[in-house]
């Protein structure tokens, strides 16, 4: 029974979500719910016949079979489609042929379903949700959990994202060249949005959330092992996600306790993960295409290729950081840049660039502008200042790893003061 959820467990995770997209190539975008509807279909049954019956030789193309009878059992039934079209639809799947098929055409099929969910006509957060639960095979509950909201309120917003899928009759097709650049732009930042909130989760008791950064870094490399959209930025962004996951083992002690880039064990650092994201790095040099992708992550390699904390590239680190704020005026950028120079200058320089940028809106509410405020007095012997600074930034955090790390800062002021 073991073998039989692990496998049931890895087909939902990356097989569903192909089977979905080539269900969607024959019923079309305004029917992803009958794909989704078949393929959740064929996984019950596989739960109530693996046990007794035994795992197939080929789990994914059985499970891709019982779905496309599901779905035409749907149709007969008259639940999404009419009548005539049953015929026709049944003998073109048929003729496709399952195994063939399934090797030759359904990468196209994922990019194709891919570029719907991600879709400019789709806010932002109906992105990410739309392209969890059909693309990646997340459950309502998980994208819930994941990004602490209501299970109603994804749901909703899967919902209207559906709705609005179907009255823009939306194709299910790679874009054509003059669209691609700025539709490939919403898949990427959907993708690495999922990344991030799963390596750094915004609220709740976890603050890493592996499947979450997994998925993100599977359906990128699917985007970069495609030939329309083998692009520098995609290897960039791969690269920055694979230094990114590297560092995963260290970033918690064993209580689960957050500790700061300068406190990891870097013995701990997979570096296959460095090496993948070197040579991505190195791909992604090609042509004269420099975008924020490419500039965090060279960012990234410095960190994951520096032997200590001591011997990271601070003036490397800056000059990404100069040209990162030139292409994006982000104050949170400039807060980064803020660091570096305080690592090469001193913390008293880092906190004169703070100055220039603290009361910039976005600012406001980000708990790690005082945070870092309150390191930089800390390290210039200003207890009280940076004791008051760390008791701002605790009342803004959202992750309780982080509450305990600022209070762990706190309470060393109080020690040192």
């Amino acid at each position: 029974m073991s073998q039989v959820q692990a496998t049931l467990d890895h087909l939902f995770r990356r097989e569903s979500g192909r089977i979905v997209a080539y269900l969607t190539r024959f019923f079309g975008p305004d029917h992803l719910d009958l794909a989704e509807s078949a393929v959740q279909d064929a996984l019950i049954k596989a739960i109530q016949t693996w046990p007794i019956q035994g795992i197939p030789d080929n789990p994914a193309a059985w499970i891709l079979q019982v779905a496309k009878n599901a779905a035409i059992d749907s149709i007969r039934g008259g639940k999404f489609l009419a009548h005539d079209s049953v015929e026709s639809l049944e003998a073109t799947m048929a003729d496709e042929g399952i195994a063939e098929e399934f090797v030759n055409e359904i990468r196209d099929d994922q990019l194709k379903l891919m570029f719907i969910c991600c879709h400019p006509i789709l806010p932002r957060e109906a992105r990410i949700a739309l392209t969890l639960k059909t693309v990646c095979g997340f459950s309502v509950p998980e994208i819930a959990k994941a990004f602490l909201a209501k299970e109603e309120t994804i749901a909703q917003r899967l919902v209207r994202a559906k709705q609005k899928i179907a009255e823009s009759q939306v194709k299910f097709e790679v874009p054509n060249p003059d669209e691609l650049e700025s539709r490939l732009q919403s898949v990427l930042e959907v993708l690495y949005l999922v990344f991030n909130e799963g390596y750094s989760a915004t609220e709740g008791t976890s603050l890493i959330r592996r499947d979450l950064c997994e998925e993100a870094i599977f359906r990128t490399q699917v985007l970069a092992e495609h030939p329309i959209c083998r692009r520098p930025q995609i290897y960039a962004l791969l690269a920055l996600m694979h230094f990114q996951v590297s560092r995963f083992n260290s970033r918690l002690d064993s209580e689960g306790e957050l500790l700061l880039l300068e406190e990891q064990d870097r013995s701990l650092w997979d570096q296959e993960h460095i090496g993948l994201g070197l040579k991505l790095l190195e791909l992604s040099a090609e042509g004269e295409e420099l975008t924020d992708y490419h500039l965090q992550a060279g960012i990234a390699s410095c960190h994951a290729t520096a032997k200590s904390f001591e011997d990271t590239q601070w003036e490397r680190i800056l000059s990404y950081y100069d040209l990162l704020l030139i292409k994006d005026h982000s104050p949170i950028v400039a807060l980064n840049r803020a660091v570096a120079i305080a690592m090469i200058h001193g913390p008293a320089a880092g906190l004169d660039e703070i100055e220039l940028i603290k009361d910039l809106p976005p600012l406001k509410s980000y708990y790690l502008l005082p945070a870092t405020m309150a390191e930089l007095n800390r390290r210039l012997g200003k207890m009280a200042e940076a004791k008051a600074l760390y008791q701002k930034a605790l009342a803004l955090v959202g992750t309780e790893p982080e509450k305990r790390l600022i209070e762990k800062r706190i309470r060393a002021c109080e020690a040192e003061a």
